[in-house]
């Protein structure tokens, strides 16, 4: 039954790859002339060998993170970059470490071919670290369901089957309309409370409120719990501790899994560190999952969710399912969902300040359908924010949170006129290009316009290649987490627009640091201004 199901799931990802409705437009994908070489039978023959393909040495990569090397003390874009400006669009990274050679792809002709290769249970390098700990290091708690993030093959389509009804089908996810509309109204008061009386700006650490909105909606979501993290619980122990372990968890996975490290040889202090944040991580979400399973197995009528009026949390629905993949899938939820949807977030709020012509624009739009700044939002008048939307995903454009994503190809495939052999690590790093002129137009403007379907205005910058802007991964292997993020953003966004005239006076230069995702790396002191209309 499974194996026909992801057949079945696999033939209808092919069929969109002929015709994708990307991102609010429709695109078609036809291949270029060098595609349809690369795709053609006798390409192999024809292509050059992967020996040829260029790319640094070993001893070039450990030199350059030494004191004076082009790397040293530089982010991995810049990086990257460097070696893409001296050996091409496509090279050989070696292997190095543990980690076996990849190949890194800055040509976007190329990235049809990878998806379309990557198979119905698509394999990509998983965090090793994050393997170790619950293969290894916690194995009695994980008891052989390591959840999404860890499990490859057969085992990750079984799960990720299971999971999908629940958390991919965007009917489910407006579900928790209400549940995100309640910790947002607190968010709201939040910002009313700490900004300057007189010059209406927030604090420089504003990014922990976000932090908290962002945890305190996903807690919502996975466990129908609140923590309580904007107000009534913000100085407990308990909940700063949970807020700098999560944060703990992409710096020090950024120090073992990006740059060059040598615990797999021999444990490493950063490695110890990562090993103990993450089991203060199990400890603390477990706690909150443990409480809400008691809840959900006392709650023989139902009256757990019911009573409050909202959606059964992914919690109490997986566990229909599998016990264990809902308890896995809930503990990632909380462990994934806050820093990655902080930072998208930001990046959006930083474009809206900036472009105060394209806020006033979304301001008109949700007015439309939102009256007054109390009027609710539902299920249904979120269906009329086409504009609402569009702003989101320029923003993401704008500012993306990751570099790209990666395939282990199961098919030997011709990339570039290069043969690259079945189970080579490609790295897609397509997001490296969203502010490359050469395939985005006016890559460095704010242009939601670019994302509305049949705008006269928008037109012209459209997205030529669909595969540039994979925000969210592509096929059976994008983000499980997708709608539920979405709503996230939908949501927040909406009732600051609504409710704020919103501006930042500070430069965004350099506004993001590049951990495992992209954190702000400057004060956040936007400027909340209560409309009066």
């Amino acid at each position: 039954m499974l194996s026909r199901l992801l057949n079945k799931y696999n033939a209808v990802v092919r069929r969109s790859l002929k015709l994708t409705a990307f991102r609010g437009f429709a695109v078609s994908i036809e291949p270029t002339q060098e595609n349809e070489r690369a795709s053609a039978p006798n390409n192999w023959e024809n292509a050059r060998p992967y020996s040829e393909l260029p790319g640094p040495s070993k001893y070039e990569i450990i030199r350059g993170f030494l004191p004076g090397g082009v790397f040293h003390k530089k982010t991995f874009i810049k990086g990257i970059t460097s070696l893409t400006q001296k050996y091409g669009d496509v090279y050989r990274f070696p292997a190095m470490f543990g980690k076996p050679e990849s190949v890194m792809n800055l040509n976007p002709n190329d990235y049809p071919i990878i998806f379309r290769n990557e198979g119905i249970w698509p394999e990509r390098r998983t965090f090793e670290s994050l393997v170790y700990h619950r293969r290894v290091h916690r194995a009695e708690f994980f008891q052989g369901v390591d959840g999404l993030l860890t499990t490859p093959g057969e085992e990750w389509g079984k799960i990720r089957t299971a999971v999908n009804p629940v958390l991919m089908q965007p009917k489910n996810a407006r579900l928790y309309l209400n549940t995100l509309l309640e910790v947002n109204e607190e968010f709201l008061e939040r910002i009313r409370h700490i900004r300057d009386p007189l010059t209406l700006e927030v604090p420089d650490d504003f990014i922990d409120d976000i932090n908290r909105l962002t945890l305190e909606g996903v807690v919502s979501i996975a466990l129908n719990t609140r923590l309580g993290m904007i107000h009534k619980n913000r100085d407990s122990a308990e909940s700063k501790t949970l807020l700098k372990e999560i944060r703990n968890f992409f710096v020090l996975s950024e120090e073992v899994e990006v740059k060059p490290s040598i615990w797999k040889i021999i444990k490493t202090p950063k490695f110890h560190q990562l090993m103990k944040t993450l089991d203060t991580l199990v400890v603390l979400c477990n706690k909150y999952i443990d409480e809400s399973l008691k809840q959900i197995d006392l709650d023989s009528e139902g009256k757990f969710t019911s009573e409050v009026g909202k959606e059964k949390s992914v919690l109490e629905k997986l566990l229909k399912i599998d016990r264990k993949i809902a308890v896995v899938m809930a503990l990632d939820m909380m462990m994934a969902g806050v820093d990655t949807t902080s930072s998208t977030l930001t990046g959006i709020l930083f474009c809206i300040a900036k472009n105060p012509d394209k806020q006033q624009k979304l301001f008109e739009e949700l007015k439309s359908i939102l009256p007054n700044k109390d009027s609710r939002l539902t299920i249904e008048n979120m269906y009329n924010l086409p504009y609402l939307r569009a702003c989101i995903k320029e923003g993401m454009r704008c500012h993306p949170i990751i570099v790209g994503t990666m395939r282990r190809l199961p098919n030997d495939v011709v990339l570039s006129g290069y043969r690259i052999p079945a189970g080579t690590d490609v790295s897609v790093s397509s997001n490296l290009l969203l502010r490359n002129e050469k395939f985005v137009e006016e890559s460095n403007k704010y242009i939601p316009e670019r994302w509305l379907r049949n705008d006269p205005e928008g037109n012209k910058y459209q997205l030529n290649n669909p595969f540039l802007f994979l925000s969210f991964g592509f096929g059976p292997r994008s983000c499980v987490g997708k709608r539920i993020v979405d709503l996230e953003l939908e949501v927040t966004l909406a009732r600051l627009v609504r409710n704020f005239m919103i501006e930042f006076n500070y430069s965004t230069d350099n506004a993001f640091i590049q951990k495992l995702v992209f954190i702000p790396g400057i004060p956040l002191k936007f400027r909340f201004q209560e409309r009066k209309e």
